[in-house]
């Protein structure tokens, strides 16, 4: 069984050695350094400059030293960057857990503007970055980089990482930049992949109105297919599990199904050529409002600690990942002989990411901030400042649309696709670094606690601030409370987000509770997840 996951990796390019013991060896020191990971970043859990992506970040480096000093430069391919390792296996479990332990009070209060700023923005950065590569790029002579070339720059470098936002910003300490810049990485990135995968496919010999209308059509269908897949899936398995019962009999059955329909939206979205990352998100919303309150309390706390789990260990797999290959000897060389050249193209590369978030972030928030009446409800001067500097760092996902861009089999030998190569390694590693270290510093000098906007918020009632959707830890528990309606058409007008979660509440606990269980709706039945409370009511 062993040698077959070692024989699969081989074929997904893991591994690039025929030899099961060197395989074996391989994937020994891989484990032995995500256990350092662990233990490193424990010891650097109060430190303020390094998390733990950056840990392994720099672990993974220094490994990759070793080994080419080891085998005197030679071995430069003991990891290769393998998309379908990242999208297939790595993504999924990181954006699902994401999606299942958000906290959607502060995520669907702030819906609209994560989708201004994570669909309009993730636009208005890419043809900023795609433009400004097409002006400066195609007279630097770097290579045979055409229009479509610089077209997918502007994707590729529009992806903010929103696995190292979640290690530099604290859900609990700034609740609200956590879910804008968190909800706006994640609709940042499937944007930035359906941009991508679209251009692939779009004629740039032949562009005009019609397919201008076309590429934009397509382009929502995918956005709106993908969420459509995601919520569907999450309410099947609510469905099932809630009527079957299926944790009477075992408590692994139901286990194993939440995690296997989670993993199916992710993948049927790929197979339909749809947006994985948001149908896999959704997916987790969903099950996190209905499925997890249909299983067994074991099952409950069984899957909230299994999903982050396997979160945290694809995480940092990720950034060693990124690390080792960072070091990939031929794409160097073939870099090599002009290293001022690349050494440019990846200063204007950063400073058009700079400029490219910057086009959409300050402007974006002064027109939500024009929606809003409240000034607690309004994003402060630093506030931007913030989300701007926290959405710097770009990471996997950049490498991951590089790699398929600009090369085939993780390999290229065309000197303008190395220049991008590693100048996308690049900025992924200096953003991470250096953005990522001094994000923690800059959120406590803009935004100490004792005068941050988001926790002097006033109290108001409940039909005000209601979540959409209830919280995992259920501090959002508001059965049997009353909510008063909204008295006017003015209310619907000067607050449509409060007044929205009022009426989905409502729709909520008339009939979709009913059909597909959450607190407070799953009857009792013999072995069903109510049976022990009533019990305990004896």
């Amino acid at each position: 069984m062993g040698l077959d996951i070692v024989a699969h990796l081989v074929q997904l390019g893991v591994l690039n050695t025929t030899s099961d013991y060197a395989s074996v060896v391989s994937i020994n020191l891989f484990v032995a350094l995500l256990c350092a990971c662990i233990v490193l970043g424990h010891l650097l859990e109060e430190n303020r400059w390094v998390n733990e992506s950056i840990t392994a970040l720099i672990i993974g480096l220094c490994t990759g030293v070793a080994i080419l000093l080891t085998t005197k430069g030679k071995s430069s391919h003991i990891f290769v960057f393998s998309e379908d390792l990242f999208f297939i296996y790595l993504l999924p479990p990181i954006i699902f857990n994401a999606g299942f332990q958000v906290k959607k009070k502060q995520f669907f209060r702030n819906f609209m503007t994560i989708t201004l700023f994570g669909a309009v923005g993730t636009m208005i950065s890419f043809f900023t970055i795609a433009i400004a590569a097409i002006a400066i790029f195609s007279r630097m002579n770097i290579g045979t980089l055409d229009v479509g070339d610089f077209l997918a720059i502007g994707a590729i470098f529009s992806a903010t990482d929103s696995v190292c936002t979640l290690q530099v910003l604290n859900q609990d300490e700034t609740p609200f930049l956590y879910s804008l810049v968190f909800g706006e990485g994640v609709v940042n990135d499937a944007t930035s992949i359906v941009l991508f995968n679209a251009l692939q496919n779009l004629d740039l010999d032949h562009i005009d109105a019609g397919v201008v209308l076309k590429f934009l059509g397509n382009f929502f269908y995918l956005f709106l297919s993908s969420t459509f897949l995601g919520v569907f899936t999450g309410l099947l398995s609510a469905y099932i599990i809630k009527k079957l019962y299926i944790g009477r009999h075992s408590t692994d059955r139901e286990v194993a199904l939440m995690m296997l329909m989670a993993y199916l939206s992710y993948m049927l979205a790929e197979l339909l050529d749809l947006s994985g990352i948001l149908t896999v998100f959704f997916c987790g919303i969903v099950m996190s409002h209905y499925t997890w309150h249909n299983v067994t309390e074991s099952s409950r706390v069984t899957t909230k600690h299994a999903f982050a789990t396997l979160s945290f260990i694809a995480e940092t797999f990720l950034f060693l990942y990124v690390g080792m290959d960072a070091l990939d000897i031929e794409k160097w060389e073939f870099a090599s002989d002009s290293p001022g050249k690349s050494i440019g193209v990846s200063s204007i590369l950063l400073g058009l990411v700079l400029v490219g978030r910057a086009a959409f972030v300050f402007p974006l928030s002064f027109l939500s901030n024009l929606t809003k009446k409240a000034p607690y409800e309004k994003i402060t001067w630093r506030q931007q400042i913030v989300i701007w500097w926290a959405g710097l760092m770009r990471g996997a996902v950049s490498i991951a649309l590089a790699y398929n861009k600009f090369t085939r089999s993780g390999h290229t030998q065309l000197h303008g696709n190395a220049i991008m190569i590693t100048s996308t390694i690049t900025v992924v590693l200096f953003s991470t670094m250096v953005f990522g270290m001094m994000t923690k510093p800059l959120i406590r000098l803009l935004l100490p606690a004792s005068s941050n906007p988001v926790t002097s918020e006033p109290s108001s009632p409940k039909s005000l601030h209601s979540p959409l959707l209830t919280s995992l830890q259920g501090s959002d528990l508001e059965t049997g409370t009353h909510i008063v309606r909204p008295s006017s058409l003015r209310m619907l007008l000067t607050k449509p987000t409060h007044t929205v979660h009022y009426y989905w509440r409502k729709f909520d606990d008339a009939l979709m509770r009913p059909m597909f269980g959450g607190r407070g709706f799953v009857p009792f039945s013999p072995g069903s997840p109510t049976e022990q409370s009533v019990r305990g009511g004896q």
